[in-house]
């Protein structure tokens, strides 16, 4: 399609201010290094602080983007009008049981954001304990964490973040009349949980560099000072969380980085207790621990399980000298996640990029597999929120059908579906086909794609197609419903997937094979993946889109250089573009916990050398760009704005094409973008009007 189908606008230009930056001996010239605000803390907690040019300069690309997509306004009304009509807008959870009430979530008619409610046990009139709508009143910016009831179930604690920096305020609220008490923490990280005598909590603080590094516990009725200091991490490049068991019996401290984990226990009765640690760290061991009664079921990678394997440790004493075998390591099948009850134990694995849940019987180890019909679906184990029972749920679904939700009996094998989502405007699984495609990667592996298309499709190489990948940290992009997409679909899109490596959709290798220095496999597989849809007949260059976002934006940066020519149009939401600068400044919140998948770059010449050779703002070079769409959060703490910014003003100075090249910063907002749900739905409208009119479905007229 011509780049004509946008307007003639003359896009902002900025300012060049070089910086020279010299590391190992190499120094580089950064031009527009100026859009990274010196106090960027402080803009995290109030954007009000930004330099008056760096805001100049955010809003002026917005009226850019907005003049290129100004024709497209009434689409976009009709996109959002279309995706909202697919959301049960008054639609609420299956509730969880959890001693004598029943806990969940639902949404009311045109509400943005969820209430939290329980009923009695075996049901009975809900009873509202929050509602996040209501909290949310006069407020551009709203995000509730997931609250957690006290053991007593007399308390709620729950947590709100209003400037999208994901600094959480804490709150306690008495239940009996829904009042909040004077209890108030700062700077949290989330909720966490209650010690087993309802009396307090534990939660993890953010320091001034944005990183969870310190546990405290606070006593209900105290100040935050005085607050009681139980863990502090000294090494900046581990995470710290703080989560409870399911009996209420303990507390876990978990310290990890991307490869690296080590868990510190605590009795859940004795808020005076020390913290008693399990493994020491010991790099690229990786384990987490499940509570079974008197023992701990442990998840690991030790002794070479790369796709991980199940042990056993006695609750008197689970140091690692006494982790015994249970579920033996097979290479292949990844072990994702364990849950454990009184008499069972069931587990997500992975096997053949394609989920399973298998179910064991703890006393006589007998396992069996719930097992399911499609080519390509997702699952997820929701567990229960109690241990003594026979009952376990999980979610199902595939690229053409909506979520199920079942609770399954481990010991009668019954299978009981408790909801289905619910499409309000309409939606018939038999109008479109689900397929999964091998397209093989330069050095002859094969990346699983998962696609779905309308029946009535034409696949004649003339269908417009977005193909979305992600590639990083291991995580899995599982072939699941989605209603948003369907508005793209619809419109004669074919929806694709890419598994690319730097997921675990073919097992640990899969991940390793996609990190590092090994990283560029990540960009091949995708390009490898676009090409093989076009070989196929599925789809064509000039109407094919790629989407990613945060480390995924990484991804659409890479591909934008190595192979413009194989991409129409490229969506990079949040994208992590300015990699080596970034991986260089280790006082940005991710930075040192980062290198593990990255490398280091500051005590690493190989590392520098490996990362500058792909990170995406360093290697743009003249020759033509496909048209662009970037977006960006003010106070994103992820992926901070200026690495967008400065990657579209860099973008622009080296196209040799005609092709517009567009940055869309939410300054009211962080990483997720708008908080409300269908706020949210405002800016994927913006992005699939982009994505058709640069197709060509729409005109410029």
């Amino acid at each position: 399609m011509p780049s004509h189908a946008f307007p003639a606008v003359t896009p902002p230009k900025a300012e060049k201010r070089p910086v020279e930056i010299t590391h190992h001996g190499i120094t580089r010239v950064d031009d527009y290094a100026w859009l990274r605000a010196e106090n960027w803390q402080e803009v995290l907690k109030d954007p009000a602080r930004l330099a008056a040019d760096i805001r100049a300069h955010l809003e002026a690309e917005n009226a850019y983007q907005e003049a290129l997509m100004a024709d497209t306004k009434e689409l976009q009304r009709t996109l959002f009008a279309e995706m909202r009509g697919r959301i049960k807008e008054d639609d609420s959870s299956v509730p969880m049981k959890d001693g004598p009430y029943a806990y969940g979530t639902a949404y009311r008619e045109g509400g943005e954001h969820p209430r939290f409610f329980r009923t009695p046990r075996e049901g009975g009139e809900e009873e509202v304990l929050l509602d996040g709508d209501v909290e949310a009143e006069g407020k551009s910016y709203f995000h509730l964490t997931d609250p957690a009831n006290s053991p007593d179930h007399r308390l709620l604690l729950w947590g709100y973040d209003d400037k999208g920096s994901e600094f959480y305020t804490l709150r306690v609220r008495r239940l009996s009349d829904k009042c909040d008490l004077d209890d108030r923490i700062e700077n949290a990280g989330g909720c966490g949980p209650f010690n087993a005598h309802s009396s307090g909590f534990y939660y993890v603080r953010l320091n001034e560099n944005h990183r969870p590094s310190k546990v405290f516990f606070h006593a209900i009725g105290d100040e935050q000072a005085q607050d009681r200091l139980i863990y502090e991490e000294t090494d900046p490049g581990f995470f710290v969380s703080v989560f409870g068991s399911r009996l209420d019996d303990w507390i876990f401290i978990s310290i990890h980085d991307h490869e690296t984990s080590e868990y510190r226990i605590l009795p859940a009765n004795d808020a005076s207790a020390e913290p008693r640690l399990i493994a020491a760290r010991e790099t690229g061991l990786q384990y987490s621990l499940e509570p079974g009664g008197d023992v701990f079921f442990i998840l690991t990678n030790a002794d070479g399980a790369r796709d991980f394997k199940i042990m056993t440790a006695p609750v008197s004493d689970p140091s690692r000298t006494n982790w015994r075998d249970l579920v033996p390591h097979e290479p292949g099948r990844l072990i994702l996640s364990i849950v454990a009850f009184k008499d069972f134990l069931v587990r997500l694995e992975l096997k053949d990029a394609l989920p399973r849940i298998v179910v064991r019987e703890r006393k006589s180890g007998e396992e069996h597999m719930i097992a399911f019909e499609e080519e390509a679906y997702s699952l997820g184990l929701i567990g229960a929120s109690e241990y003594d029972t026979d009952v376990c749920r999980f979610s199902y679904s595939s690229m053409t059908t909506p979520a199920q939700i079942f609770d399954y009996n481990m010991r009668t094998r019954e299978r009981v579906l408790l909801k289905t989502q619910e499409v309000p405007s309409g939606h018939d699984p038999q109008d479109y086909v689900t397929r999964r495609l091998m397209a093989p990667a330069p050095d002859g592996e094969l990346v699983p794609i998962s696609l779905v298309h309308r029946r009535d499709l034409a696949l004649d190489g003339s269908a417009p197609c977005l193909l979305y990948g992600y590639g990083a940290y291991g995580i899995t992009i599982p072939a699941a419903f989605r209603t948003n997409p369907l508005s793209l679909v619809d419109r004669g899109f074919i929806y694709a997937i890419a598994h690319i490596r730097g997921g675990k959709d073919k097992g640990r290798a899969w991940y390793d094979d996609g990190k590092r220095e090994k990283k560029t496999n990540t960009f091949t597989d995708f390009i490898a993946c676009a090409r093989h849809l076009v070989a196929l007949g599925y789809t064509s260059p000039d109407r094919l889109v790629a989407e990613g976002g945060s480390a995924g934006g990484l991804l659409m940066g890479a591909v934008a250089n190595m192979a413009p020519q194989d991409f129409r149009a490229i969506v990079a939401a949040v994208p992590f573009v300015d990699v080596l600068n970034t991986m260089l400044d280790d006082t940005l919140p991710l930075t040192p916990p980062e290198w593990p998948e990255w490398g280091n770059p500051i005590a690493s010449k190989e590392d520098y050398e490996t990362i500058a050779a792909y990170s995406p703002y360093d290697n743009i070079r003249p020759q033509p760009y496909p048209v662009i769409l970037a977006l960006a959060g003010l106070t994103d703490p992820r992926v901070t704005y200026w690495e967008p910014a400065k990657w579209v003003a860099r973008l622009r100075e080296f196209n040799t094409g005609e092709n517009p090249i567009m940055l869309k910063t939410n300054l009211e907002a962080g990483h997720g973008g708008a908080s409300g749900r269908f706020s949210r739905l405002e800016e994927i409208a913006l992005s699939y009007a982009f994505m058709v009119k640069a197709v060509g479905i729409v005109s410029s007229e």
